[in-house]
């Protein structure tokens, strides 16, 4: 039990030693990772990310509450000028009004009258419904663009927008001050404020954030510096990330003729929200968005972001539609680690090439999957360096580790090496040489029988280099006994062992000449997890033991070997009658040797002289179920 104790001690510190220096590299990757998200290198790919995200969820149904009138490259064509007169504009927003809208959006530039037709579109204009629009100025040139002259300050909304450093769009900015501090609304809350004020619901001040938006119960969740994934970004004004209405057709779009000619479901504009833009790509009013399903997300129009920001809004208040929000810093953080360490642990304890592609395979779609079920619920979570720190961990750790383990297992080929070198000069020549010095010491040895021993000696000395030498060189499954006898290991155990048994007690050692009896037990026994190397080493133990009976145990008549399996223990059991080893001398190479292998089977190891006379030497071990998780 000590020495099983021991093993399991050795084994848990030898543990402990691999993860402290192992888990190094993975904690430096978690550490790079983290540093260059918080320097904002990992930006672009985090929204890459949500981009993606936000393309692949299910269609959402049109949103009735709001049409598109987009004027396009046939309306254009058909009145054969642009921009659009004055005239054109007012008999539009005629049409509309006579269809009882909730409000009307004019998403097209008037701070300049556009002739002819340009006392129609004031009068038009007087309709408290229409929202025009106007661009701030800004901060570099001090230029923007005024809203038409004639309206009131209610009846007007910037179209003012935020890209990122990537040039997408990804935010809404709902108010701003100008650059004389006067705070503007952008066209997108005017609206929505003008349509959820007939549900009874107007614009206040949030209640968990005081500088927020607040319609009802429904908080815009303001975007901040370092929301998410940006860092340091411009947070001025009131701004919100933009949650996509998701699907190819997100809204209902007419033209321009649709209109003049009737062709409209009066439902599709009564109550409803409707705004004019330009939906022609030769006018250019276009901007990029990832996150919208398009076939070029580099062309959206304007006015098709003008929804979207609409009706979010609008679907949050009375759809309780998720708005995109996003964890504190320190869960993120918390998150990222969590995955990195799941790296490290997969490149621990998975070795073989495909398990750790199919556990990272494994790892990667939980990853993604709980990132995009979150995203659907409106939760915006770092999934790109989460990825970064498990793929890296367990694919680079996975790489350190069969490192770390050929390098041991060099060391082990070296160290094999120098056992057997010692096994083959310990059972050989200094065998020769301490028989020679006992009849020296006994004066009883003939000069011609000293020449014969000496010359002996001298032989198996040479053969020591060609012995190490085949040893070094051989492939895995053999064994080599004196005189080049050599055993193969993928024989039954017991058959192997049976071979060394033979082997030893043809040699002339002084001890064997007074044995008188043997008893031999040789039966299968169980080989389940032996290694080759083990094999090898047990093969030693049995030559050791039977030597050190052939050297040390005088005047013995009776030899007792056991190589049997019994009870779920393998044991090797080699037990002599005669005067037997001086227990107080300190334990030689080859009891190292065996209390080394005694360790890797998780055994006992006995070695100790009997009551009644004689040594046993005893090697025992359990044979464990086989692991079906074992890689």
């Amino acid at each position: 039990m000590a020495d099983v104790n021991r093993s399991l001690g050795t084994r848990l510190k030898n543990e402990s030693s691999i993860w402290r220096i192992g888990a190094l590299p993975g904690v430096v990757i978690i550490g790079l990772v983290i540093a260059a998200r918080l320097t904002g290198v990992l930006q672009w790919l985090e929204w890459r990310a949500l981009d993606q995200g936000l393309r692949l969820r299910p269609a959402e149904p049109v949103d009735e509450r709001i049409l598109i009138v987009g004027i396009n490259e046939a309306d254009i064509r058909r009145i054969g000028t642009y921009p659009i007169p004055d005239r054109d504009l007012a008999a539009l927003l005629k049409t509309l009004q006579t269809y009882q809208p909730a409000a009307i959006g004019l998403d097209i530039v008037r701070d300049l009258p556009v002739q002819p037709g340009h006392k129609a579109l004031v009068q038009a204009l007087r309709d408290k419904r229409v929202i025009a629009i106007e661009k701030l100025p800004d901060d570099k040139s001090g230029i923007g663009i005024n809203p038409p002259p004639t309206l009131p300050a209610e009846q007007v909304g910037f179209v003012d927008a935020l890209f990122d450093t990537d040039g997408i769009l990804r935010r809404s900015l709902l108010g701003a001050s100008d650059l004389k501090g006067d705070w503007h609304s952008s066209l997108s809350l005017r609206l929505a404020e003008a349509f959820l004020l007939t549900k009874n619901l107007s614009l206040e001040n949030g209640i968990h954030d005081p500088e927020a938006m607040r319609f009802g119960s429904t908080e815009l969740i303001r975007f901040q510096p370092n929301f998410g994934s940006y860092v340091r970004a411009d947070a001025g004004g009131s701004q919100v990330l933009l949650n996509f209405r998701s699907g190819r057709n997100p809204f209902r779009i007419v033209s321009l003729q649709d209109i003049q000619l009737g062709q409209v479901n009066p439902k599709w504009i009564r109550d409803r929200i409707v705004l004019i833009g330009m939906t022609a790509p030769s006018t250019k009013d276009v901007v990029s968005s990832s996150a919208i399903v398009s076939d070029n997300p580099a062309l959206i129009y304007g006015v098709e972001i003008q929804a979207h920001a609409i009706s979010q809004i609008v679907s949050a208040t009375l759809d309780q539609r998720p708005l995109l929000n996003v964890w504190s810093d320190g869960w993120e953080y918390v998150w990222i680690i969590a995955w990195g360490i799941l790296g490290i642990s997969l490149g621990r304890f998975i070795r073989a090439p495909l398990w750790i592609l199919l556990g990272l395979t494994i790892a990667c779609i939980t990853l993604i999957g709980i990132s995009y079920g979150l995203l659907l619920l409106g939760w915006w979570i770092p999934v790109a360096p989460a990825l970064l720190v498990l793929v890296l961990n367990s694919a680079g750790l996975a790489a350190f580790y069969r490192y770390d383990q050929d390098l041991r297992s060099r060391l082990q080929d070296r160290q094999r090496v120098i056992d057997y070198t010692f096994n083959t000069i310990h059972n050989g020549p200094l065998q020769t040489l301490a028989t020679l010095l006992r009849q020296v010491q006994s004066q009883d040895l003939p000069s011609s029988q000293m020449l014969s021993e000496l010359q002996q000696l001298n032989q198996e000395l040479r053969s020591v280099y060609d012995s190490v030498r085949r040893d070094a060189l051989m492939q895995g499954d053999q064994f080599y006994l004196s005189h080049d006898r050599e055993l193969n290991l993928q024989e039954p155990m017991h058959e192997v062992l049976y071979e060394v048994y033979t082997n030893v007690m043809e040699r002339d050692l002084p001890c064997f000449k007074s044995l008188k009896v043997q008893l031999v037990t040789f039966e299968p026994m169980n080989e389940r997890r032996l290694s080759v190397e083990q094999k090898r080493g047990l093969c030693r133990f049995l030559e050791e033991a039977l030597c050190n009976v052939g050297k040390h145990a005088v005047c013995a008549s009776r030899l007792e070997v056991k190589c049997i399996h019994a009870k779920g223990r393998n044991l090797i059991q080699v037990m002599d009658n005669g005067r037997g080893y001086d227990s107080s001398l300190p334990e030689g190479m080859g009891t190292q040797q065996a209390r080394s292998l005694t360790k890797q089977l998780q055994g006992v190891f006995v070695r100790e002289v009997r009551s009644t006379g004689g040594t046993l030497c005893e090697l025992s071990w359990s044979v464990r179920k086989a692991r079906f998780w074992r890689f």
